[in-house]
């Protein structure tokens, strides 16, 4: 923070310097417009800018006739390995719940028998989940899986276990699939995962192979303001992945 900053930056500054050292934690109240106004010697315009700019830049939450208070950071998911979300969850301390959307056995329409590698549409285990973390949908889990290479999978109880925990001790995989694009939630995405038709999500299409077949084929959809994917592995000096 200098002196050279305008004040709105300044304030902003020393708002993040608190969330960014850890003394305000998520959930944190952050001070209002009126005490910044009195600890900054700024007026209320001042102070309201700098809290409307922590608000979009996603610092902070405002809750209008309550206050504003540290947001918490988009949870984290794995792009390039096959990982668990209820693990991923509970590594963070917090808690996975589930609740099964959908669960039936369908034919393969022709964009699945593509998908799936098939030379004629065949049955397939279709399922849809939808993820929670302390009670807050994170992500629509919408899953087809081929019945040669997981015949047990309809019978698993999926309020115990996740299916891709199921499917990683069922069936080694070999081949991993992802493609990943920004989307606007369909209504019936929206409903599920409690968010406005404006919110974006990001859906990660993911497919995986088993001794050359297709085993699996899973759309997750996560809301893009509660969830970030990423990955971090080694590279080349060219910048390629290392084998």
């Amino acid at each position: 923070m200098t002196e050279a900053q305008p004040l709105y930056a300044r304030v902003k500054d020393h708002i993040l310097t608190q969330i960014r050292s850890g003394s305000w934690a998520p959930g944190a109240r952050v001070p209002s417009e009126n005490e910044l106004v009195e600890s900054f010697g700024i007026s209320r315009m001042t102070a309201n800018r700098a809290l409307r700019e922590l608000h979009a830049e996603g610092y902070v939450a405002r809750v209008p006739g309550v206050g504003t208070f540290v947001k918490e950071p988009p949870a984290r998911g794995s792009l390039m390995e096959l990982r668990n979300i209820a693990e991923e969850i509970e590594a963070r301390g917090h808690r996975h719940s589930s609740r099964i959307v959908a669960r039936a056995e369908v034919t393969a329409t022709p964009a699945l028998t593509e998908d799936f590698e098939m030379k004629t549409p065949q049955r397939l285990f279709h399922i849809v989940i939808v993820h929670e973390e302390n009670g807050v949908p994170v992500q629509i889990e919408d899953r087809y899986v081929n019945p040669f290479a997981a015949p047990r999978f309809m019978a698993q109880d999926f309020s115990a276990t996740t299916p891709t925990a199921y499917l990683v001790a069922a069936v080694p995989v070999d081949e991993l699939e992802h493609t990943v694009e920004a989307v606007m939630p369909e209504p019936a995405q929206q409903e599920l995962l409690g968010i406005s038709a404006n919110e974006p999500c990001l859906a990660l299409r993911r497919r995986s192979w088993s001794r050359g077949h297709v085993v699996t084929l899973a759309t997750l959809t996560y809301p893009a303001s509660r969830y970030a994917l990423y990955s971090r592995y080694k590279t080349s000096a060219r910048g390629t992945i290392a084998q």
